[in-house]
């Protein structure tokens, strides 16, 4: 694994992103954010699973106006998510929130973005450039705010950059040149409270626009694989890309993002950095697929544990194996672990048998060693 990439560190709120600090888990709320009840609840029930940080879409003003309502009744840094009107940022800068996310695709004037940008900068509320291949501005219009229509924008007629030859024009080189000119509007303003995304559906595109922009500035990244699928396929999509960039030391945040509820996309990020060993929280459970070696039904055992233990807050391991043979040794590492076998099974800790069990109090045995850790 690479050395982490050394970034200038921010502050959304209270949650330090980037430089030393640990990787953070986002997700983006799913409710009509002008509905401050439903809003609120499900930000409190994603500050419940670990969620660092939450993003709302602002579509219109009833939604800016709706922040200070819901930013005062929750715990974690709120970012508002802003396209198309500059003024609906300018409200939510003045509604108290902690961040900004604004697409430059999507506000391509110069004049609109500095006004913003001044208006944060007031008030020491970072940026982040969103960057994202469904909106990017048209070819050859890179902060143009006239004379190009976003429905003939060429993007799709660009190269994928596995696919280019030498000297063509890709989709990365318009991802990356499109990031620079707004985080060249905020630097000449002396606004360096920045944070980059360069987000694709694409993996491989994800992935070399990610790499060039982080040799290319000193600022925090947000990683996400945009619009990744439903949980399962998304979150598969989402291990691949974000895993190898950040086993790659890119990335300081990350958001997983699913067709499904947000807590899902919150265990799917927390799930990928504990793959890594970068970052620790709630239990971790192994567990052996099953064969024909196996005397119960090891995928029921291990999904009813999982299910137990999401309600628990403990950094350990528990290993659910099928094989009282095998089964210590192959998950020595965990903190508590059982091996099922036929009428019985063995309870061990960190490969060592701890005690034998009835099949009937198994369960409740296994839960109780996890209690006492």
């Amino acid at each position: 694994m690479n050395a982490r990439r050394t970034t200038k560190p921010i502050y959304v709120g209270d949650v330090k992103v980037g430089g030393d600090a640990p990787i953070t888990v986002q997700s983006m709320t799913k409710t009509d954010t002008r509905n401050v009840e439903a809003t609120v609840a499900q930000i409190r029930g994603l500050e419940e699973v670990g969620c660092d940080i939450i993003r709302s879409a602002v579509p219109d003003m009833e939604a800016a106006k709706a922040l200070p309502e819901i930013k005062k009744r929750i715990n974690i840094p709120l970012v508002a998510d802003i396209h198309f009107h500059y003024q609906l940022a300018l409200e939510a800068i003045k509604g108290g929130v902690d961040m900004l996310r604004l697409n430059p695709g999507n506000i391509r004037d110069p004049d609109k973005v500095k006004e913003v940008v001044r208006a944060a900068k007031e008030r020491d509320i970072p940026i982040r450039i969103g960057v994202n291949f469904g909106s990017l501005p048209p070819v050859g219009a890179i902060g143009k705010s006239r004379g190009f229509s976003r429905h003939s924008d060429m993007v799709n007629t660009l190269p994928k950059y596995e696919d280019a030859s030498e000297g063509d024009y890709t989709v990365v080189d318009h991802m990356v040149d499109t990031a620079l000119w707004e985080i060249s509007i905020l630097e000449a303003l002396d606004f360096d409270l920045i944070k980059i995304s360069m987000k694709a559906f694409d993996v491989p595109t994800t992935l070399e626009a990610y790499r060039r922009i982080a040799d290319m500035v000193p600022y925090p990244l947000h990683l996400g694989i945009t619009e990744a699928g439903t949980v399962r396929a998304g979150s598969i999509r989402s291990a691949i890309g974000l895993g190898m960039l950040l086993y790659e030391g890119i990335g300081d945040t990350i958001r997983v993002s699913l067709s499904g509820d947000s807590k899902d996309e919150v265990a799917s990020g927390y799930d990928i950095l504990r793959s890594l060993n970068m970052r620790q929280r709630g239990t971790t459970l192994v567990a052996c697929p099953s064969c024909g070696r196996a005397d119960v039904d090891v995928i029921k055992l291990a999904n009813t544990v999982d299910n137990m233990l999401k309600t628990m807050n403990k950094d350990i391991k528990v290993a659910v194996m099928g094989c009282e043979v095998n089964g210590p040794g192959e998950a020595k590492d965990a903190d508590v672990g059982i091996a099922a076998g036929a009428g019985r099974a063995i309870i061990f800790r960190k490969g060592q048998k701890a005690r034998v069990v009835a099949e009937d109090e198994m369960l409740s045995a296994l839960m109780e060693e996890v209690e006492k850790t």
